[in-house]
C-alpha cells in the first residue's frame, strides 16, 4: 500500500487525501496514518511543482560536467553552496568517475550560458575543468515503483493454474 500510495503522490502531490484513499482503495483515515508515517520516516521528504523553463524565459538548458581540485570536503562543500545560490541551477550531482560534478541549468540563450560559464563558474578557484553539453531533448521518467523483485509474491487463489 505505501508504494501505492507513493506512486499516486509523485504523480500528483496535489491529491486530496479523500481521493488518494479512493484510488488505492484504503479508508481515509487510514491513507492519512501511512501519509504521515512516511514523512515521519523519511520516505516522502516533500512536495514540489514542475515549472517548464522555456515558459519563463529561460529556453535553454544545459548539462556542465565539472572537475574540481583539491576535492577535499572543505572545497566540495563551498563549491555546492555557491553552485546552489546561482539562478540558474536546476540541480547538482556530486559522481563519481570522469567528472566530479554535473550541473543542471537553465538560462535564456547561449550568451547567458556563456556568460555563466565564462564569469561565474571559470573564474572560481577550486574548478580546474569543465565541459558543457546543451540539452536537446529531457524526458521525465514515470513516478518511482517498487522495484520486481520487491513486491510481495502473488498468492495463487485456489483453482489457479
Amino acid at each position: 500500500m505505501d508504494w501505492r500510495i507513493l506512486e499516486e503522490l509523485q504523480n500528483d502531490a496535489t491529491l486530496p487525501n479523500r481521493v488518494l484513499a479512493e484510488r488505492i482503495g484504503l479508508a481515509a483515515s487510514s491513507c492519512l496514518q501511512r501519509v504521515r508515517r512516511l514523512r515521519e520516516l523519511g520516505v516522502i521528504t516533500g512536495s514540489h511543482i514542475d515549472v517548464n523553463p522555456a515558459a519563463t524565459g529561460l529556453a535553454l538548458e544545459a548539462v556542465v560536467a565539472i572537475n574540481v581540485r583539491p576535492h577535499t570536503r572543505e572545497v566540495v562543500d563551498m563549491f555546492r553552496e555557491f553552485v546552489m545560490a546561482q539562478p540558474e541551477t536546476r540541480s547538482l550531482l556530486h559522481v563519481s568517475g570522469q567528472a566530479d560534478f554535473l550541473l543542471h541549468v537553465a538560462v535564456a540563450d547561449t550568451k547567458h550560458l556563456q556568460e555563466f560559464l565564462v564569469d561565474r563558474l571559470a573564474s572560481r578557484t577550486e574548478v580546474r575543468h569543465f565541459t558543457s553539453s546543451i540539452v536537446l531533448e529531457q524526458l521525465h521518467t514515470r513516478a518511482l515503483t517498487q522495484p520486481r523483485h520487491l513486491r510481495p509474491k502473488r498468492r495463487r487463489r485456489s483453482g489457479e493454474a
